[in-house]
């Protein structure tokens, strides 16, 4: 069976490696297939292979091809910082995007002499929302003294792919700056990226100056934009440094009380399922709820189909429990047909939240899945302690990918 080994980094979404146990001749045939993909996506062949996989059916493909490509080097957009640029290495990727939101796709010239912000993200992992707050600060502040803020949309879920719900998201999360769709992660193997959220700082001249990944380093970051644009503009820009106070899921964690990681549904990814009888994979089975959890474990009541990069339930009713330790507890879900709404109720340690219902909850705990993304389910106003988190559903359909703390 295929093992999947995940690697954290403070304040990003998982990334993730393959090692599977394969036989040589196993190892051999991937070896082809891994080459022949690589092979069709740069020479263009089929741009949407990419497209209709999903993350976590193809984590170790994906993760694999990012690993061992070529880092390209930082080449510059142009040779003089006010010179007409001359586009190459991962500006070419990035200017070359198909799909951008907010923005008629740039052109080398609406770059000269400007300084770039490029931010790798999805909108369903909790460490890029929680960047949003600063993005948009900084978009906003330093527009009219030269800086270009775009955003890299690439997928973890399939149903990230879709356009039009990157689209709708945006609106939701207020960002209103240029934004490009990487479904085929080839802008984020340009940049050689490898995380959400991820920050790479373009100057004027088209040469990365600095990368930063995952949550961290805000202020030394906007004193680097600063720097930056005084070299374009050869003017002094300093100042008070942004004070941002994010609402919802994009409010900082609570790091002190963070003892929850992430953890999948799927079970490519998951790790820490307790239900009785274990995993039964792409089957419908009907789970058993275990009544006294440890921490950082879950299980399902229900029939349930636990498929590799989400569990979907099969009956009107079923339910999630997940005993865990930390302020705010996000569950990513979707329909499974689009626009398709499906109550559900939160409860903590067997009563309604109360004052600690999420944003996407009452204080009874009513709440409804209507649309692919991350639904924050619990905000504690209170002392953290071991709680016991339990979701019902009363429409079958619903899709369950991850949990996510903060």
């Amino acid at each position: 069976m295929t093992r999947f080994v995940l690697t954290r980094l403070p304040g990003v979404c998982t990334a993730i490696k393959w090692s599977g146990w394969l036989g040589n001749g196993g190892r051999r045939i991937l070896g082809v297939v891994v080459v022949a993909g690589a092979a069709i996506i740069w020479l263009g062949l089929d741009t949407g292979l990419l497209t209709r996989w999903s993350i976590a059916g193809t984590a170790g493909l994906e993760q694999d091809l990012i690993g061992t490509s070529r880092h390209e080097p930082a080449w510059a957009l142009s040779t003089v910082a006010h010179a007409a640029p001359t586009l190459s290495g991962p500006l070419v990727s990035l200017l070359g995007a198909r799909q951008w939101l907010n923005s008629q796709p740039l052109r080398p010239e609406d770059l000269r002499g400007r300084v770039v912000l490029v931010n790798f993200w999805t909108y369903t992992c909790i460490n890029s929302l929680r960047a949003l707050p600063y993005l948009r600060a900084w978009a906003e502040k330093y527009k009219d003294r030269g800086l270009v803020v775009i955003g890299v949309h690439t997928p973890e879920f399939a149903f990230e792919k879709h356009f039009v719900n990157v689209g709708k998201q945006l609106g939701l999360l207020g960002v209103d700056y240029p934004v490009v769709i990487d479904n085929d992660y080839g802008i984020w193997r340009a940049f050689g990226n490898r995380a959400w959220p991820a920050f790479h700082f373009v100057g004027a001249d088209g040469r990365v100056r600095h990368h930063v990944f995952g949550e961290r380093d805000y202020d030394q970051s906007e004193r680097l934009i600063q720097k930056l644009l005084s070299e374009a503009t050869g003017e002094e820009i300093a100042g008070d440094l942004v004070a941002v106070a994010g609402e919802g899921p994009q409010a900082a964690a609570d790091k002190q009380n963070l003892r929850s990681p992430e953890s999948y549904v799927g079970y490519a990814l998951g790790r820490t399922f307790v239900s009785p009888g274990g995993v039964n994979e792409d089957a419908p089975t009907l789970y058993q709820a275990v009544q006294a959890l440890s921490l950082n474990r879950w299980s399902l009541a229900g029939i349930w189909t636990i498929g590799s990069e989400f569990a979907t339930l099969n009956d009107p009713s079923g339910s999630i429990s997940y005993r865990f330790h930390s302020r705010d507890l996000h569950l990513v879900l979707a329909p499974a047909v689009q626009g398709q709404g499906i109550r559900f109720r939160v409860k903590i340690d067997g009563a309604p939240p109360g004052v600690d219902h999420g944003f996407d909850t009452d204080p009874e705990g009513w709440g409804n899945v209507q649309d692919g993304r991350m639904y924050q389910l619990v905000r504690q106003r209170g002392s953290v302690e071991d709680r016991t988190f339990q979701i019902e559903f009363f429409d079958a359909g619903v899709r369950a990918y991850a949990f996510t703390f903060g």
